[in-house]
């Protein structure tokens, strides 16, 4: 991709920059995007030291901090142009059993967020969301909706400032921590897999993928709209068949907080979005803060929602296994 408009000769902070999203999006800044200065605010410092070790670059520049800490991001923030969203606690379990630590990272993080975006005049925001976020069923989920429900009304927050918010929406990230593949090719070499439900299914997008689709959203946005790609759907019994055909299968049962299909679109959000080529556009439905109208796109039928178990693009057994590729397998 070539150097993007919004991105070239900016100053960019990423939140959560040493996760597995945020490094890949640095790569891609560093390399392809020319701009002026990239900051990481993370909490890890030993994560920060291990990316300042891999990337020699005199652009670069670590802060360590929480997004839970609002007077710290408004420092941190001072002369940034673009600001990527990407810190949260993302682990279903985890947040279960922690609830209130991941409301304050993921729901006060992302007003704290939007606060110090403002407070900095910062331009741009764009803030990850997910797919569990939409008819949420675990407290993750329900973070995320609130998140982009907060990262929406900052726009009105901002009014005629020039400052603007966005959230990109989508599914599973292939090989990501927790991801199912790798687990998978650990279980094909002890012999049996572990499947919760054989009807299962879900989005999956790779990191490359994502990255390249939040720069496009970094693009496209004019305030409040929640950007969801059009991406391809796998079946759990696929993945098996692709990774493992020899191996045997233990069906485990679906675990708390867990969907057997996801939803990226709702029907009731269909009324208030467009459809494009490579993505849906979700639209505020009082964008009272702006004049004009958002980019006019496909009208979606009534009653349409975008969900993974009636996808009309599937992968085929030699694309999961060409995605799999160079995925380690963890531990046990």
């Amino acid at each position: 991709m070539g150097a993007s408009k919004d991105l070239a000769g900016k100053v960019i902070m990423v939140t959560g920059g040493t996760g597995s999203f945020g490094k890949s999006f640095i790569n891609e800044l560093l390399a392809n995007h020319e701009p002026a200065a990239v900051r990481v605010f993370s909490r890890d410092e030993l994560k920060q030291h291990e990316l300042a070790s891999q990337l020699s670059d005199d652009r670069m520049r670590y802060l360590i901090g929480d997004v839970r800490d609002r007077e710290r991001l408004e420092r941190a923030m001072r002369g940034v142009d673009v600001v990527v969203h990407a810190a949260a606690l993302k682990q279903v379990p985890i947040c279960e059993y922690n609830p209130f630590e991941a409301v304050q990272t993921n729901v006060i993080g992302a007003e704290n967020i939007v606060s110090a975006a403002i407070a900095n005049q910062v331009p741009k925001t764009v803030a990850l969301s997910s797919d569990k976020a939409v008819n949420p069923v675990n407290l993750y989920g329900a973070t995320k909706l609130c998140a982009e429900k907060i990262v929406t009304q900052g726009n009105v927050y901002a009014g005629d400032m020039g400052v603007r918010f966005a959230s990109v929406r989508y599914g599973n990230v292939v090989g990501s921590r927790g991801s199912v593949i790798p687990i998978f090719k650990r279980q094909a070499l002890e012999g049996e897999l572990t499947i919760t439900d054989e009807a299962m299914t879900r989005f999956w997008i790779t990191l490359e993928q994502a990255v390249a689709f939040v720069i496009a959203s970094l693009e496209r946005m004019q305030g409040g709209e929640v950007f969801v790609p059009r991406i391809p759907s796998m079946r759990i019994t696929d993945i098996a068949d692709a990774l493992a055909p020899d191996a045997t299968r233990r069906t485990v049962g679906i675990r708390p907080g867990e969907k057997l299909h996801e939803v990226l679109l709702t029907a009731d959000e269909s009324r208030h979005a467009a459809a494009f080529e490579d993505y849906l556009a979700i639209y505020p439905a009082f964008p009272f803060w702006r004049e004009g109208t958002f980019p006019e796109g496909g009208e979606l039928p009534p009653g349409y929602s975008y969900s993974s178990d009636a996808n009309d693009e599937w992968l085929s057994a030699d694309e999961i296994r060409a995605m799999s590729d160079g995925l380690p397998a963890p531990a046990s």
